[in-house]
């Protein structure tokens, strides 16, 4: 009611009038004509969430990119890949980075495809879904106009008494949001862990370091970033059970609670778009690859034995991993000690060049 009289009273100064001169201009009759808080709010809501996620696509985008060009820069470098944190099979840095980047461009086409969602809107609705008070065809009218003044492809909901009490798209939207924050943090921290050292840790990337770390530690440089983003992330998991209960807590024709699935929304969307941008610009830009440990990690790993197994056999692969693991012996050493392959073949199999990019071959006769 405060906007109607907002509204009025601008559109009273326009016309040459005082402010209050409710008899030319009135908030109630005149401004909220065929109109109802329970219509008109949602449907601006609606608008605002779905522009506002557009920036952040943008932005996502924007981080997408900059995983994707460092993909590209270590497209050639060798290092090791892990399953439950133990050592599985050699990849390359680039490919790393490059499901860093595809998982972002997933994000970008779920948020556009849920966000569409709110383009469907109730306006016209009035109090409860009926459309008392309002003209004959009016609700598409208005909904035509608005499409066109907001340039948006907005459409009337199927059902107006639905719309008006339902709150599924707002869960549907901000679980695409988690969704995002989920993948976001994961991805972060992936960055920490292949940052930790620098001596006792993996230690094969380094990080921008933006700041001292510990005021008791000296020269300790923490991954502040990453820890940022994860934060944020975290309270936009936190935002979604507020949007679920909220959704939830609706009774008969009118859910109240869109108050606070605004605020959680606007917020998750304005956090996810800085801690993306900040993502790229202060780490993701900055990162380099320790070329020398990666390729150490690798050549050094019992995990390279899985590349035998066409040549060797499951079983003996399994003993020989053992057998390294006990001595601290190489997986090529034990492999000629045991003269299960000769070097020239070993060469050929473990060749960098296949480790980068595995192609099946066939076992080869002595």
């Amino acid at each position: 009611m405060n906007t109607n009289e907002v509204v009025a009273n601008l559109a009273l100064e326009k016309i040459g009038h005082k402010k209050g001169e409710y008899n030319v201009i009135n908030p109630m009759d005149h401004v909220n004509a065929s109109q109802s808080t329970n219509d008109a709010y949602p449907t601006g809501f609606r608008i605002a969430v779905y522009n506002s996620i557009l920036k952040l696509i943008d932005k996502i985008q924007y981080l997408h990119d900059g995983f994707d060009n460092k993909a590209k820069e270590f497209a050639n470098i060798l290092k090791m890949g892990r399953t439950q944190l133990q050592d599985a099979v050699p990849m390359t840095v680039g490919q790393e980075f490059k499901a860093f980047a595809v998982l972002l461009e997933e994000e970008v086409r779920n948020l556009k495809r849920t966000a569409g969602l709110l383009l469907e809107v109730n306006l016209g609705a009035t109090a409860i879904g009926t459309g008392l008070n309002t003209p004959q065809g009016y609700t598409e009218l208005v909904v035509k106009h608005l499409a066109e003044v907001t340039g948006l492809a907005c459409v009337p909901a199927e059902n107006l008494i639905e719309a008006t009490s339902d709150c599924g798209a707002y869960v549907m939207v901000h679980g695409a949001l988690k969704r995002t924050a989920v993948k976001l943090s994961k991805v972060c921290n992936d960055l920490r862990l292949l940052s930790s050292g620098p001596r006792a840790g993996l230690k094969e990337i380094n990080l921008p370091e933006l700041q001292a770390g510990s005021s008791i530690m000296p020269a300790k440089v923490n991954p502040v970033v990453p820890e940022v983003v994860n934060q944020v992330c975290f309270k936009v998991i936190g935002n979604d059970t507020t949007v679920t209960f909220a959704s939830e807590a609706g009774q008969l024709q009118l859910n109240v609670m869109e108050p606070v699935i605004g605020q959680a929304m606007f917020e998750s969307i304005d956090i996810l778009t800085n801690a993306c941008v900040n993502l790229r610009d202060k780490c993701v830009d900055g990162i380099t690859v320790n070329k020398e440990i990666c390729e150490n990690y690798v050549f050094n790993s019992i995990g390279i034995v899985t590349y035998l197994n066409p040549f060797i056999g499951h079983h003996n692969g399994d003993l020989v991993g053992k057998i390294c693991a006990q001595t601290g012996k190489g997986v090529r050493e034990v492999v000629l000690e045991k003269g299960l392959l000769t070097e020239e073949q070993l060469d050929d199999i473990l060749s960098v060049e296949n480790l980068m990019n595995p192609t099946y071959k066939a076992k080869l006769n002595k």
